[in-house]
C-alpha cells in the first residue's frame, strides 16, 4: 500500500466538506414539518437531528459498498477524478440551497462521479447495470412509494383520531412528529453518510492505500459521520422553509405520516444498498400527506420547480465535473485552479445568500417574494366577502345617485353577522 498523497489529502477533504453540504441541504428532509407544524423549535429540532445523523453513520455500510465497489471501474479512474466530481456536487448544493429548492444530493454526487468518470475514461468505466438498478430505479420508485404510503398513512390517522379531541389528538401527533423524524434523521445519517464514505474509500483504494473490494475504515467512518452532522445542525433554513411551507400546509397528523413514511422506505434502500434520494422520499412523502387530509392542497408550482431541479441534478453536476476533470487532467496548475475555483464559487454563493437571511428566527415566515409566496398564492382564494362588505363601507351611493341608509334596504334582507 501506498502513503498519502497531496492529492489524496485534498479529496478526502473535498468529500468531508461535500458530505457537509449534504448535512445542512438535507436538513429539511428530516426536520422541515416538524418545524412547520411547531412540533418542535427549531434549533433543537436541528440539533436532535445532528446527532441522530451521527449515530446513523454508524449503523451499515451497503450503501457506501455500492458506490466504492460497483458504480464505476476503480481501475479506469485517479483520485483527481473523484475530486472533480465532488466539485460538481458541492457547487449544485449549494446553487439550488441558494435559490431554497430541496433538490438531491445523493444524485448531485452520482452525476459529478459518472461525468468525471466518462470524461476521463471513458463510457466503458461506468458500470451500467449497477447505475440502473441501485439508483436510476429507486429515484423514480422511491418518490412514489412514499407519497403513497403517506397519503394511506394521513387518511388512517384522521380516522382513527376522529372520535378524540382536537387537541388531544394535535398533541397525541406532536410527540409521534418527534419520534418519526428522529426516525428520519437516522436513517438520514445511515443513507447520506454512506456515500462520501464510499466516495473516500474509492479515493482510497484509486490511490492505492486500500486494495480493492476494501469495506470503509473505522476512521472514514467517523469523519462522515462528524462532517453530515456539523452540517445538518447548521440548518439549512432556506430549504426547510421551501419544503415546510411551500409545498403544503401540514398538522401534526400529516406530518407523522409524512415522516414515518419516508424513514420506512429510506431505512429498507439502505439495508438493500440502494443509493436513494432522502430528499426525492420525503418530498414525496410530504406531497402524499398534503393529499392525505380532506381539504387538503398540494402546491404543484412549488412542486413543479423541485421536479425541474430534480432532473437537472445528474445532468448539471455531470457537466461541471466533467470540466473540472478536464483541467485538472493538465497537471498540478489545473488541481489548484480547480480548487481556487471551487472555494471562490462557494465564497460568491455564501455571500449572495447574506442579501436575503434565512434562519431560525424567520423559517416559518412566508417570503413576501420567491418560491414560497407564489406558491401561497397559487392556491389561496380571493377574499371576495370582504371585498363586498369594503366597498359597501366606503360606497354608499345606490345606482341612481341618491344616498344610501339602512331603511332604503328591503325588509326581507337577512342581517349580517
Amino acid at each position: 500500500m501506498e502513503s498519502f498523497s497531496l492529492i489524496l489529502a485534498i479529496v478526502v477533504i473535498t468529500a468531508l466538506a461535500f458530505d457537509f453540504t449534504n448535512g445542512f441541504h438535507d436538513t429539511a428532509n428530516a426536520m422541515a414539518t416538524t418545524i412547520s407544524t411547531g412540533a418542535m423549535k427549531p434549533k433543537t429540532a436541528v440539533a436532535m437531528s445532528a446527532v441522530l445523523n451521527l449515530v446513523g453513520a454508524f449503523l451499515s455500510v451497503e450503501v457506501a459498498n455500492t458506490i466504492s465497489k460497483g458504480l464505476v471501474d476503480e481501475s479506469g479512474i485517479q483520485p483527481e477524478v473523484i475530486f472533480a466530481a465532488l466539485v460538481g456536487a458541492i457547487l449544485w448544493n449549494l446553487l439550488t440551497w441558494l435559490v431554497g429548492l430541496p433538490s438531491s444530493s445523493s444524485h448531485a454526487l452520482m452525476g459529478g462521479l459518472l461525468g468525471a468518470t466518462v470524461a476521463s475514461a471513458g463510457f466503458g468505466a461506468v458500470n451500467g447495470g449497477t447505475l440502473i438498478t441501485n439508483v436510476l430505479i429507486p429515484a423514480l420508485a422511491a418518490p412514489l412509494v412514499a407519497g403513497i404510503a403517506a397519503t394511506v398513512g394521513a387518511r388512517i390517522t384522521y380516522k382513527l383520531g376522529s372520535k378524540t379531541e382536537e387537541q388531544t389528538a394535535k398533541k397525541g401527533y406532536r410527540a409521534g412528529q418527534i419520534a418519526s423524524a428522529a426516525l428520519v434523521s437516522l436513517a438520514h445519517g445511515t443513507n447520506d453518510a454512506q456515500k462520501t464514505m464510499g466516495v473516500i474509500t474509492l479515493a482510497l483504494v484509486t490511490g492505492g492505500v486500500l486494495v480493492p473490494d476494501s469495506d470503509p475504515p473505522v476512521w472514514v467512518i467517523a469523519s462522515a459521520g462528524v462532517a453530515i452532522a456539523l452540517g445538518t445542525y447548521l440548518g439549512g433554513w432556506r430549504i426547510i422553509r421551501t419544503m415546510g411551507k411551500g409545498l403544503t400546509d401540514l398538522q401534526p397528523q400529516q406530518g407523522f405520516a409524512a415522516q414515518t413514511s419516508a424513514a420506512t422506505v429510506i431505512l429498507a434502500s439502505s439495508h438493500l444498498g440502494f443509493s436513494l434520494s432522502t430528499t426525492h422520499s420525503v418530498s414525496g412523502a410530504v406531497m402524499g400527506a398534503g393529499l392525505g387530509r380532506k381539504g387538503g392542497v398540494v402546491r404543484w408550482s412549488t412542486a413543479g420547480r423541485m421536479l425541474v431541479a430534480w432532473l437537472l441534478t445528474l445532468p448539471a453536476a455531470a457537466l461541471v465535473a466533467a470540466g473540472a476533470e478536464f483541467v485538472t487532467k493538465q497537471g498540478t496548475w489545473g488541481t489548484v485552479v480547480v480548487a481556487v475555483f471551487l472555494v471562490g464559487s462557494s465564497l460568491a454563493i455564501w455571500l449572495v445568500s447574506r442579501r436575503e437571511v434565512v434562519d431560525h428566527t424567520n423559517v416559518n415566515h412566508v417570503e413576501e417574494d420567491g418560491v414560497v409566496a407564489d406558491a401561497v398564492a397559487a392556491v389561496t382564494p380571493p377574499p371576495t366577502m370582504a371585498i363586498e362588505e369594503e366597498l359597501e363601507r366606503v360606497m354608499p351611493y345606490q345606482a341612481t345617485g341618491s344616498a344610501a341608509s339602512a331603511d332604503d334596504k328591503p325588509a326581507s334582507a337577512p342581517a349580517k353577522v
